[in-house]
């Protein structure tokens, strides 16, 4: 039997996806930030959340315009995810700098990165303050997928294809081996 000690409190619940949050109406007011603390809550209606310390230069923009862009982050996007995490948008043109493309969102004021593979447009209900984040609890008003990830004969959306990035306690990861679909463990064998 595993000894278990008693450890202290932490944002310990990993791995989560590396994205990167796209706000602005306008070009203007564009900015890229990277977030981890991300999630899905509910599924119908499809909701997430996304969580921002205040004094992040992003934070103004998405609170007056209560809209953004999760765009998921791939293995050769790694560099551009870290990047944008560490340098803020009152210093730099991140978009310019890291050579990503913003493009004007289908259903929100706010731009996706053309070079992820799916981008979800949010708009959010309600933020709640929490300490050193807020968090934004989204609905999710529409999806962009990257055609060339989208399976022809299922329509899934393929992330082993797509080489997904997530963040584990401050270090980043492709997502490593398919182990089993969701429901495999009690399938009954043909």
């Amino acid at each position: 039997m595993a000894t278990k000690i008693d450890w202290r409190p932490g944002t310990l619940l990993y791995p989560l996806p590396a994205v990167m949050v796209t706000v602005g109406r306008d070009e203007s007011e564009y900015n890229v930030l990277t977030v981890a603390w991300t999630g899905t809550i509910c599924s119908d209606p499809a909701m997430c959340y996304i969580s921002v310390r205040p004094g992040r230069h992003s934070y103004p923009v998405l609170k007056k315009n209560m809209e953004f862009v999760i765009n998921l982050t791939t293995e050769a996007l790694a560099r551009q995810t870290d990047w944008v995490g560490v340098r803020s948008g009152k210093d730099y043109d991140k978009f310019r700098e890291m050579n990503l493309t913003p493009v004007k969102a289908h259903v929100v004021d706010a731009p996706y990165i053309d070079e992820s593979p799916l981008c979800i447009e949010c708009r959010v209900k309600e933020i709640v303050a929490l300490g050193t984040h807020d968090m934004f609890i989204a609905e999710v008003v529409n999806i962009l997928a990257d055609e060339q990830y989208i399976d022809p004969k299922t329509g899934a959306f393929d992330m082993e294809k797509a080489r997904l990035l997530v963040y584990s306690h401050g270090n980043y990861y492709g997502l490593g081996d398919f182990i089993g679909k969701f429901g495999w463990s009690v399938r009954k064998k043909k």
